[in-house]
């Protein structure tokens, strides 16, 4: 669900930038470092919207790769403790002595 959501909103924003390109196919004077040119409205919106759009996938794909990252590192950790837990031997409780207590298993056993 959460994935059909971003997929809706994706198309709306599309749509958007579409018809806001549609609209606006003027030229105008565009400056940049080197200079300026004279460019029509609708391509300057378009770059710049897929600019943008590579812009957040690129950060998207980094914090991707780093969480990627930790879970591999949790996976292995996790896989120590459990080879730890394995390696341990059971420990018998200790029973203290008292008065109607007999002290041993074995005494135990025999009553």
């Amino acid at each position: 669900m959460k994935g059909q959501s971003f997929f809706i909103l994706g198309l709306i924003f599309a749509l958007i930038i579409a018809v806001l390109a549609v609209i606006n196919n003027d030229p105008v004077q565009f400056n940049y470092v080197f200079g300026s040119q004279k460019w029509p409205l609708i391509l300057i919106i378009l770059t710049t919207a897929v600019f943008g759009g590579v812009m957040a996938a690129s950060l998207s794909f980094v914090k991707i790769v780093q969480l990627r990252g930790q879970v591999k590192q949790k996976n292995k950790r996790i896989a120590e403790l459990e080879e730890e837990i394995k390696q341990h031997k059971p420990v018998e409780p200790v029973v203290e002595e008292g008065p109607n207590q007999p002290a041993t298993r074995t005494e135990r056993a025999q009553l």
